[in-house]
């Protein structure tokens, strides 16, 4: 039987390759991880999280899952708005980037239930949380339609999910924008994180992420109702959302 086939950047590899490929390139960048991305978004990236952290309206006592958290900047914002009586799991395939998250929490006094975990397999009962989010993580899961009928399923009905991804820049900029993705990105890698490769495959994934009209009609095959999306920096990200009935 011939192994299904997905993509890696622009190679094309064997879906089991996938988790594997993805997690080196994470265990390369995690020391400089957060540096680089303010140097790449010129801190735009925390805007980005703020709105989408303004769109969850988590209240107080709500439970919250984040997906591929990271080095935790969501879900710091998470559980303080969450407060003592709500919950937060912050979760990742990669360990190593789950231990900056896990200590940047633990510095600012949070102390939350950090599990690796695959998104494509969540260790979590049925209807259990009032929101899930994912930043920056959804382009690099190998079956990404599996992993979005699992956060429909963990989420409460009228639950929310929040999808903070890279996604298709305003068509004019295009050009400008590969020239900054394919020269500056690698060779800030190179400068900084000892590492351009990580940063090719990094814009190369970019390209082959669902465009922000293709993610909304995954996300409502996925079972999720009122699906919408913001454009953030002329199209640089998106933040998708929707409810489960």
């Amino acid at each position: 039987m011939t192994n299904k086939k997905t993509h890696f950047g622009y190679r094309q590899i064997d879906e089991q390759e996938k988790a594997e490929k993805v997690a080196g390139v994470f265990n390369r960048v995690a020391r400089r991880y957060d540096l680089m991305n303010d140097l790449m978004s010129a801190g735009l990236h925390r805007a980005w999280k703020a709105f989408a952290a303004t769109q969850a309206a988590i209240r107080k006592g709500f439970k919250v899952l984040d997906i591929a958290g990271g080095t935790g900047d969501l879900a710091l914002s998470f559980a303080r708005q969450a407060g003592d009586t709500g919950q937060v799991w912050l979760t990742d395939i990669n360990e190593s980037m789950l231990r900056l998250g896990r200590d940047k929490l633990l510095n600012q006094g949070y102390l939350v239930p950090v599990v690796t975990c695959d998104a494509e397999q969540l260790p979590f009962p049925d209807n259990y949380f009032d929101r899930v989010s994912v930043s920056f993580g959804l382009r690099n899961m190998t079956r990404k339609e599996v992993a979005l009928s699992e956060m429909n399923r963990v989420l409460k009905p009228g639950g929310k999910l929040l999808i903070l991804e890279f996604s298709r820049i305003w068509k004019p900029l295009q050009s400008l924008y590969d020239r900054y993705s394919f020269s500056v990105l690698p060779w800030l890698g190179r400068q900084v994180a000892q590492d351009a490769d990580s940063y090719r495959y990094l814009a190369e994934s970019i390209r082959m992420h669902p465009d922000q009209e293709s993610l909304l009609q995954m996300l409502q095959e996925a079972g999720f109702v009122g699906v919408k999306y913001f454009n953030l920096t002329a199209g640089v990200a998106a933040l998708h959302t929707g409810l489960k009935l």
